[in-house]
């Protein structure tokens, strides 16, 4: 174990398992309230997947909506989104779960910009995933971290904290700017060299700048193994080395999923997942830490779904995974099954996409549209590029290139003759804007991720018409599993029979999504696991959950949330 922040200690109000975005959100709201705080994180990096996540979060009714709402622009309700999140995750969440999340996503917002000092960005016109389903809002809903100088906020701090590479720039920017190849790289790289980072890594650093600020005590390279309980209560964790840290009043287990144990993903996820592009560290230690004292598991079919490619990238010295986004989203691309024909709409969100990934065919025993493969011409290559190949550029290893579309399809296994009646049939459609068998560009979603300088009539849609032709082979992948540890409404963790565990709560991909099967919108990774390390927090420090600024300065507390804390 190694301690950045702090001299080590034997014993803690609070040890704090993970530093996620749920797990350093309890760590810095306990600690704002006067506790002595560690966070543990088992990696040599800080962050975990929220640090190369996008950084979002989906938060409805929130103050920001509601001051643009003087318009009457954004009308939202937290009885709308519910009715949104029970449709989205299919009726299967469980209620209190539900009412946390959406109930106290606002309070936890208005806590993090007023006592953490976290600052976001409103954007406006994001839409809900599913425009299809009642409650769903088309912007309003997703929120993004403005950007952050990183070397200003944490010093020499700022090395240790998780980087996928991306340049620092924000959703709004992306919005102005359409297409990568058009990015104002030397600016980008400008900001890279001043310190500024965005997104995630963005959020990561004001978190921990925060709970710096108030006293957390911060090491890497702890692996929590086993959690140690006194007369039913948890009272510290035991560390892979050994070392005992005694927790006078609670323990937070925010870990991450369990993807990276892949029988354990095997044995438990409802498909087979080919890659993800979390740390390697996510291997369900948290989850075997409160399964060894008996805590109740739920949701542990589920993760974020989302298609990937496999293109070369590696973290921590594993492969991962590449989130494929524009890439099938923008016009000129469509996605092709094994058959050599299209089978869904390629612009819908990643988890639904990625659901399609999943489909079996029952009487062949075989899968029924892997492989899959996004199908682009030269074209496409010349106005946007692919990740971070550029026309004119070796075609990299992950790309599969044929001078004809019957020569692609002989080269990634589709019948040549179902490849070039599905290019027809699309490009007939495509420059008319349409997309009959499919629907892809009708919804404010579809669109949102479209060219808005497009050529033809949608967003969205474009011919794919002169060669060379490429292809790029999907994947089912996810950013992490979602399910895992059962808690109440206040993160506190229950066992089999339902009763809180004395002293034990868990936050983030440990435990079981608020949102069950469904993904709402822009942000609903972080959202509600940043909502429960707040209420966590809020709870062990024995502050009513109800958050105002002037109460809190004066102290007040709850004897209903004294007793929960106890």
């Amino acid at each position: 174990m190694k301690y950045l922040i702090g001299a080590p200690r034997s014993s803690y109000d609070v040890v704090v398992l993970g530093s996620g975005a749920g797990a350093l959100t309890a760590a810095a709201t306990a600690a704002r309230s006067g506790k002595s705080v560690v966070v543990l994180e088992k990696a040599s990096l800080l962050g975990g997947t929220s640090a190369i996540s996008g950084g979002m979060l989906w938060i409805a009714a929130n103050h920001h909506a509601r001051e643009a709402m003087a318009d009457g622009a954004f009308a939202d309700t937290r009885e709308a989104a519910a009715e949104y999140v029970r449709a989205v995750s299919r009726g299967r969440g469980r209620e209190e779960l539900l009412d946390a999340a959406v109930s106290y996503g606002d309070t936890m917002l208005r806590y993090a910009e007023d006592e953490l000092g976290v600052k976001f960005l409103f954007l406006d016109n994001f839409p809900d995933y599913r425009q299809d389903l009642p409650g769903a809002v088309d912007g309003g809903r997703t929120i993004e971290p403005q950007l952050a100088n990183i070397d200003e906020l944490l010093g020499d701090l700022a090395e240790h904290v998780r980087s996928d590479g991306r340049a620092p720039f924000t959703m709004q920017e992306y919005e102005d700017w359409g297409a990568f190849t058009r990015f104002p790289w030397d600016e980008l790289d400008a900001r890279a060299k001043a310190g500024l980072v965005a997104k995630g890594r963005a959020l990561i650093a004001m978190l921990l700048a925060a709970a710096v600020r108030d006293g957390v005590h911060v090491a890497v390279e702890a692996r929590g193994e086993r959690l140690v309980q006194d007369g039913g209560r948890v009272t510290g964790v035991v560390l892979a080395t050994g070392e005992e840290i005694a927790a006078t009043d609670a323990v937070v287990i925010g870990t991450g999923g369990f993807e990276w144990d892949h029988a354990l993903a095997d044995s438990m996820l409802a498909s087979r997942l080919y890659t993800m592009c979390s740390p390697p560290t996510n291997e369900g230690d948290g989850l075997r830490m409160a399964q060894r004292l008996g805590a109740q598991t739920r949701g542990t079919r589920e993760a974020w779904w989302a298609p990937m490619s496999i293109t070369g990238d590696t973290r921590d010295g594993k492969p991962i995974g590449t989130l494929l986004r524009f890439e099938r989203q923008g016009p000129g691309s469509i996605m092709v099954n094994r058959h050599g024909k299209r089978f869904a709409n390629e612009s819908q969100n990643y988890n639904d996409l990625a659901r399609c990934l999943q489909s079996w065919d029952s009487p062949a025993n075989t899968t029924l549209n892997t492989p899959a493969h996004v199908v682009f011409d030269h074209a496409y290559l010349e106005r946007y590029g692919i990740l971070a190949h550029r026309a004119g550029e070796p075609t990299p290893s992950y790309l599969i290139e044929g001078a004809t579309l019957p020569e692609l399809a002989a080269k990634i296994g589709v019948p040549a003759e179902n490849l070039v009646a599905t290019v027809e049939r699309f490009n007939a459609f495509a420059v008319k804007g349409e997309d009959p068998d499919f629907h892809r560009g009708e919804t404010a979603y579809d669109r949102y991720w479209g060219d808005a300088e497009n050529a033809w009539p949608n967003p969205s849609l474009g011919p794919l018409e002169r060669g060379p032709f490429y292809a790029m082979e999907v994947v089912n992948g996810a950013f992490g599993t979602n399910g895992g540890i059962a808690t109440d409404g206040r993160a506190r963790v229950l066992d089999v029979d339902g009763a809180p565990i004395a002293g034990l709560f868990a936050v983030g991909n440990a435990t079981e999504s608020a949102y069950a099967a469904g993904y709402p919108g822009a942000g609903a990774t972080l959202g509600p696991l940043m909502t429960m390390g707040y209420l966590a927090g809020r709870t062990i420090a024995a502050e009513p959950v109800a958050y105002d600024a002037g109460a809190a300065a004066a102290g007040a507390v709850t004897a209903e949330l004294a007793g929960a804390a106890r």
